[in-house]
């Protein structure tokens, strides 16, 4: 893994930990949601166009 995205993951993490911290569970919630809407996005880029049965 590259430096920058260590870098990253490790703001990440302490940006989570500073919310639970002070009990920001709404911003968490934000934030958590944005991250699946993303992920569903890059699955359905990478899922093939036609299905098989």
């Amino acid at each position: 893994m590259s430096n920058e995205i260590e870098q990253f993951l490790e703001r990440q993490d302490e940006a989570v930990s500073a919310l639970f911290l002070e009990n920001k569970g709404e911003e968490l919630t934000d934030i958590l949601v944005a991250a699946l809407e993303e992920a569903f996005e890059i699955l359905l880029e990478a899922a093939p166009a036609e299905t098989f049965h």
